[in-house]
């Protein structure tokens, strides 16, 4: 199994002159130590307007930072929001490619829409066009990184003329892609478009088989790749909290943890948001103690109990764990401690064996990836003489 640390750039209020440059800062040098204990991946989100619950707008240049002070870790968009009224899909193409230019062939793209009211209406993005948004602006852009001229496209959510996009990634045809999934359908939904999944659902082992079962039997028998390759993974996200005694270990990542529940449930779920006005933090207090007596907790514990917990995911096929614990108002120095007796206590029994289980699943899904190639339809490209020309504007 292989694991990750996952960045929302959480900030509670009362925000202090120079808060938000010392959380940038310190998760850059958590990343540095991920990087240097072993870890597998970053992850950043994108999100908008999500005041105290995520920080985290311009995941691209946080990410290109990472890239210079890190040598093996993969840097993965957690993801990029793909409507088109978020972001051009020729921007995205464009970012993606140099981002994995400079970081040496080391990018993941994850893909998403979001579904907080905040981030839709800001960019006067309907709820019921944010799916078909995205599942157009993923493929086009995925396009845009391999052909040479991109056709131009008329679409429904955006239009655009021939151009040959630049630069192209390292990574060939593209890097590897991922969705984000809140729940089981969009599990199956990731499978059939040949996508990881990036799972936010916080299930246990038992659930999460379930999840497993249904992602690897669909994309064996019903894949149609949105993008030029296939990439057949689960990540799922959990907390990370650790000390040899668990009270301890509770103390200093439980409140987190539960703050980063409750900005779920604000800004997705049953929430009420006034801009520059609403106190999230204040709000979770009032109301956390509809968060205790939750029972045991994934991730929070003494080295035994993270290794029993996860070893239940890596039981039941999950690929890769990604771990929260920028959340809330945890201390960068209990998060690096945490990093560090994970990498040295619990990292080596969970990856024990990971090469030859990577061989294995490789040849296993090798015939199921190739068939679902080849019923991709590929975006047609254009002959010589039907390429445009581009006449010049002239001085003005």
């Amino acid at each position: 199994m292989k694991f990750g640390v996952f960045y929302e750039h959480q900030l509670p209020r009362p925000w202090q002159p120079g808060d938000e440059q010392r959380l940038l800062h310190e998760a850059l040098e958590q990343v540095e130590l991920a990087d240097r204990l072993g870890y597998d991946y970053a992850w950043e989100v994108e999100h908008h307007f999500l005041e105290e619950y995520s920080h985290s707008s311009a995941p691209e240049v946080f990410l290109a930072a990472a890239s210079q002070r890190t040598e093996r870790i993969r840097l993965g968009h957690g993801i990029v929001q793909m409507p088109p009224k978020y972001n051009h899909p020729a921007r995205v193409a464009e970012r993606i490619a140099t981002l994995d230019l400079i970081s040496n062939g080391r990018v993941d793209f994850g893909t998403g829409e979001s579904s907080a009211a905040v981030e839709l209406g800001g960019f006067n993005i309907a709820h019921a066009d944010k799916r078909p948004a995205w599942a157009e602006a993923t493929e086009q852009c995925c396009n845009m990184m391999v052909m040479e001229p991109y056709p131009g496209f008329e679409g429904e959510y955006f239009s655009m003329p021939c151009r040959n996009v630049v630069p192209k990634p390292a990574q060939k045809p593209h890097p590897p892609l991922w969705v984000a999934c809140s729940n089981r359908e969009t599990i199956k939904l990731a499978a059939r478009l040949g996508m990881g999944a990036l799972t936010f659902a916080f299930v246990d082992p038992d659930e999460a088989a379930l999840w497993v079962e249904d992602y690897y039997r669909i994309l064996s028998e019903e894949c149609v790749p949105i993008g030029h390759t296939v990439n057949a993974n689960i990540a799922m996200v959990v907390g990370l909290s650790m000390h040899h005694d668990r009270d301890e270990a509770e103390r200093r990542g439980l409140e987190g943890f539960h703050f980063f529940g409750h900005g779920l449930l604000h800004y997705y779920v049953i929430g009420q948001h006034q801009p520059g006005r609403t106190n999230v933090w204040d709000n979770f207090q009032e109301s956390r103690e509809s968060f205790e007596g939750l029972g045991e907790t994934l991730g929070i514990g003494t080295p035994d109990q993270v290794t029993r917990q996860l070893q239940g995911y890596a039981d039941v096929g999950v690929d890769q764990v990604m771990f929260i614990q920028q959340s809330g108002r945890n201390r960068h120095d209990h998060i690096c401690q945490s990093l560090e007796m994970f990498a040295k206590e619990v990292m080596p029994a969970l990856k024990e064996g990971e090469d030859e289980r990577e061989a294995a699943k490789a040849a296993r899904l090798a015939p199921h990836i190739e068939a679902a190639l080849a019923r991709r339809t590929p975006m047609a490209p254009l002959a010589d003489d039907e390429i445009p020309v581009v006449e010049s504007l002239g001085t003005s």
